[in-house]
């Protein structure tokens, strides 16, 4: 029984996780966003958890990519889907 409940609270975090990252799929539309901006259409105001939970994970995955790879904590910063 310990081994069930703990593969269902795995699958309830995996799935979170892919919901937060395609609502900020939705944000990074066609053109360059800041954080700030995507935060803004999420309706979110923590930056610590936007980072966490939306922004590392798609990163972490290529599915969104800096406009400033060289600088990632420029305040000119900005998101974009990746070419790929």
């Amino acid at each position: 029984m310990f081994w069930a409940r703990e593969a269902t609270a795995t699958d309830q975090v995996s799935d979170q996780v892919t919901d937060q990252v395609k609502a900020l799929l939705k944000c990074v539309g066609t053109k360059p966003v800041s954080a700030l901006e995507c935060m803004k259409k999420l309706g979110l105001s923590h930056r610590p958890t936007f980072r966490q939970n939306y922004l590392q994970p798609a990163l972490d995955a290529g599915l969104i990519e800096r406009t400033l790879p060289d600088k990632p904590n420029s305040r000119l910063q900005k998101y974009r889907r990746s070419g790929g």
